[in-house]
């Protein structure tokens, strides 16, 4: 490995066997390893696992500065294992994947795929190979880390976090959004439902922007991780497919699709390692047709004909809530120590229902007090009488601690209690 170049007093770019590699000065580790070791782990345990414990904090988080915005980019330089390098060379499917190679051992070796480069690689299955060819956005790491350096790890039902890795989720693109309370708002809806990567195009007021935090009501991740973008083209330039949202009819060739089928398709190709995007339009006018024509389908949502305008919060938070339906990972309400998931029905926490011994019980116990206050009058009627009250009592499913107390209440009622107390009759 021979030295090329100096960054910075942390980061050297080296060349290792034709490639620029961003390197940490002082422990000779690439830019890349540092960040998976950290994201994997605790900071502390993933900088012991690496070797580098004594690394200092301040030029840590250089490190981390420098992967997380992309300066690799401006040097030419790309770590092993990160998308840009894959992306560098002109890889784009796991056939070019496997071209580039000139063998990749599966498993045992009992499977051999040839292609036509000059390295061997070794893979335990197929299934892990169509995963991780790509290679991973290591600046999206780095910016999870960054915010561990600086905040400390958030407590999940405090402030949130992220729940799914990179290009597990559709990207969230607003195109040319005005106001940053919107924006802010649009994370909070982002953060209820699990979706993460909010790309914005051309914000008007700037970026990054405290407004947007503030209206975000915790949703702080979400707006840590956003990244502004100076065009369109440039927001969906890693997404091989697009779905726009419009309120109006367009004169378009492409599919029109709801919500749910919106969802069922993003999810599809997610699955499949593709990465995918929502594009929603601007709070004045939406988008434009020429815009609307990048992308694969249109989104219409189902609303009143005569008042089809939703804010943008709205739109995001109705394809958020599809989202997360379809992909049963919701819970009803919050979960934190103290609160476990619930399910829908009635929930009876640690009582049970009552069994019909007890419930017949309490109605005997119920139709005597009745009988000896001489409730029921004509005795003819009281067989029709009991009939109404057992049905009633039985169709409220009752449960153990509910019957408890409804004998008391018969009990204190029959006989009253201190200077109420009736005598017996």
């Amino acid at each position: 490995m021979t030295s090329v170049e100096t960054f910075s007093r942390d980061i050297e770019i080296l060349a290792e066997a034709g490639e620029r590699v961003p390197t940490v000065v002082s422990h000779g580790l690439s830019v890349a390893q540092l960040v998976h070791a950290c994201h994997e782990k605790t900071i502390d345990d993933g900088l012991a696992a690496v070797g580098a414990s004594d690394l200092d904090r301040a030029a840590f988080d250089h490190i981390l500065t420098y992967c997380a915005e992309l300066r690799c980019e401006a040097d030419n330089a790309t770590c092993p294992g990160c998308k840009r390098r894959t992306e560098a060379h002109g890889i784009h499917s796991l056939d070019d994947f496997i071209a580039r190679h000139k063998e990749i051992v599966v498993g045992d070796g009992a499977v051999r795929l040839l292609g036509q480069g000059t390295e061997t690689l070794a893979t335990p299955a197929l299934a892990a190979l169509e995963k991780t060819w790509s290679g991973e956005n290591y600046w999206f790491w780095a910016r999870r880390v960054l915010r561990k350096l600086r905040h400390g790890i958030r407590r999940a039902h405090i402030a949130g976090e992220a729940v799914a890795g990179p290009g597990e989720t559709p990207a969230v693109v607003l195109m040319e959004p005005q106001l940053a309370d919107n924006i802010g708002m649009v994370a909070r809806a982002m953060a209820n439902f699990g979706l993460d990567d909010l790309r914005l195009v051309a914000p008007r007021d700037g970026w990054p922007n405290e407004k947007a935090r503030i209206a975000a009501s915790g949703a702080n991740y979400v707006i840590d991780d956003a990244v502004a973008y100076p065009s369109l083209e440039a927001a969906i330039g890693d997404a091989t497919f697009v779905v726009a949202t419009t309120a109006r009819q367009r004169p378009l060739k492409k599919p029109v699709l709801t919500p749910e089928q919106a969802i069922a398709a993003l999810r599809e190709r997610i699955v499949r390692g593709e990465r995918c995007a929502i594009l929603f339009g601007r709070e004045r006018n939406g988008l434009e047709t020429s815009e609307l024509a990048n992308a694969d389908a249109l989104v219409m949502i189902p609303v009143n004909p005569r008042f089809a305008s939703l804010n943008l919060a709205q739109a995001v938070l109705l394809m958020g809530y599809q989202w997360v339906r379809e992909s049963g990972k919701g819970t009803l309400g919050r979960v934190t120590t103290y609160e476990t998931p619930v399910s829908t029905g009635l929930n009876l926490g640690t009582d049970r229902p009552a069994s019909k011994e007890q419930l017949l019980g309490f109605f005997a116990h119920l139709e005597s007090e009745l009988d000896r206050l001489g409730f029921f009058k004509p005795m003819e009627k009281r067989p029709s009488v009991v009939q109404n009250l057992r049905t009633m009592f039985t169709r409220m499913e009752l449960t153990e601690q509910e019957v408890r107390s409804l004998r008391g209440i018969v009990a204190t009622l029959a006989l009253g209690k201190g200077r109420g107390r009736k005598p017996s009759t």
